[in-house]
């Protein structure tokens, strides 16, 4: 070991084992390990196991780098580890509302959709052949209508729902909705009702819930403005068109906004109901990569022309929603790091302050031959240590932080987050991202008393010796 390594690993540890805060340190880890217990015990489900892992892990770190490092060098690693353990934390709860959101919208909606611009979109079926040849990653093709009604059980209990009319043959190649089903099958819409059978549909766990109903049930829809004349907006003598169905599925995707108002029927049904003849409202398509949704929209604008159809992607029909969390990720991620910033400052401060404390021993140096760069190198090595100590216990706290979490399932208000649990995603690149800004930030910060013990002249270290 060269002798700059030597001298700055001394510096870093102090040659002897608080032994109060040995014990602290292993009495810590002993509280973490019971949450932990607790955890694995309770199927995840305990808000003290989580606080007593987390709590336990971040008193182990103060104890164990009281119980190595000097105090100063001590505080300086746990704010860069503090530090960085709130910036993974944030990334991956950020993450995790992005993934979920994009689950749970690719999980009943379409890659693209083709709409007209205008109510007679008869042609749907040459549309949908172009679609379908349009590229080989296309998968699957299907017409839908989507339109705003009303439904009621008859006893009181009324809601405003959004009937989306699909091909039942088709549909589980174009939708993963089967996957959210928690009775019945989308199977069952294919299914003929016989003579004095209602037809089937399928709608949201919670609508269920709003309008108390269960598989097997009757629930009515009625189209509003049905019985107004929209050339003269006189109201006829007959009663808004209403039609009943039979509850044949209920789904859940966890997303509140569909769980909350959306229903399927077949696409005839729906027809039927509009008494608007063969004319559907789009085509929705899947495909094999869904990063590749826009591309292949674009192909579709090009091949059918724009006006008078209007072709978007996923993300674009749900822009306004990733842009926000983009946004916020982003903010996040400013905010946090001056955090590491500020966490860097006490970096600075401890080694400024070792720097003033080894006046001596940096002229004795000088005088024995020692360079101006290695000495400065020296003070180098023990901030990167300090940063690479700090960023490695941070990320460690940080994951372990997320993991548990994520196993308890924080519950969440779906009506103000739309998902019922707190999500979390650990992406490797972000925790990577995470560990470079923490490392330049703390290599910056040892710049400057490497600097400062570089220009140490020995006599001012040696004037009063």
């Amino acid at each position: 070991m060269s002798y700059e390594r030597q001298i700055a690993t001394r510096y870093l540890y102090v040659g002897r084992h608080e032994r109060g805060a040995v014990i602290g340190g292993i009495v810590s880890l002993l509280i973490a390990a019971l949450g932990l217990a607790m955890l694995v015990l309770l199927g995840g489900g305990s808000a003290v196991g989580v606080v007593l892992f987390v709590l336990g892990l971040f008193s182990a770190e103060i104890f164990f780098l009281l119980a190595f490092m000097s105090v100063p060098t001590g505080v300086a690693t746990f704010g860069v580890s503090l530090g960085v353990w709130a910036l993974t934390v944030v990334l991956s709860v950020t993450s995790g509302f992005q993934d979920q959101f994009r689950e749970k919208v690719l999980g009943v909606n379409a890659h693209v959709i083709i709409m007209k611009s205008s109510t007679d979109f008869a042609e749907y079926r040459e549309v949908m052949d172009t679609a379908r040849n349009i590229d080989k990653d296309v998968l699957a093709v299907q017409p839908f209508i989507f339109v705003e009604m009303l439904a009621t059980t008859g006893k009181g209990r009324i809601a405003g729902v959004a009937i989306k009319g699909v091909d039942p043959d088709r549909v589980r190649g174009v939708l993963d909705l089967q996957k959210h089903m928690t009775s019945g099958s989308v199977e069952d819409l294919a299914k003929q009702p016989a003579a004095g059978e209602l037809p089937p549909i399928i709608l949201g766990k919670e609508l269920a819930r709003k309008l108390r109903l269960k598989a097997g049930d009757e629930v009515t829809v009625v189209v509003p403005m049905s019985n107004v004349d929209l050339e003269t907006w006189r109201t006829t003598a007959a009663a808004p068109r209403t039609r009943r169905f039979r509850v044949a599925g209920i789904f859940y995707s966890g997303f509140d906004e569909y769980d909350r108002r959306l229903m399927y029927t077949s696409l005839a049904e729906t027809q039927a109901l509009l008494d608007r003849g063969d004319k559907v409202m789009g085509v929705e398509l899947k495909v094999r990569d869904v990063d590749r949704a826009d591309d292949i929209a674009r192909k579709l604008k090009r091949r059918l022309g724009e006006p008078p159809f209007q072709v978007q992607d996923w993300y674009e029909l749900n822009q306004n929603l990733f842009k926000a969390l983009t946004m916020q990720k982003i903010a996040l991620l400013i905010v946090l790091t001056l955090i590491i910033a500020v966490a860097t400052v006490n970096v600075i401060s401890a080694m400024v302050m070792m720097v003033t404390q080894k006046k001596r021993e940096i002229a004795m140096l000088k005088s024995m031959g020692a360079s101006s760069f290695d000495l400065g190198f020296v003070f180098a090595m023990v901030g990167t240590a300090i940063g690479a100590v700090g960023t490695t216990i941070g990320i460690g706290v940080g994951i372990s932080t997320c993991l548990v979490v994520r196993a308890y399932g924080y519950p969440l208000d779906p009506k103000v987050y739309l998902i019922d649990k707190l999500p979390i995603s650990v992406h490797p690149l972000e925790v990577l991202l995470v560990a470079g800004v923490s490392m330049v930030l703390c290599v910056g910060a040892a710049i400057i008393p490497a600097l400062k013990a570089a220009s140490m002249r020995p006599v001012d270290g040696l004037r009063h010796e």
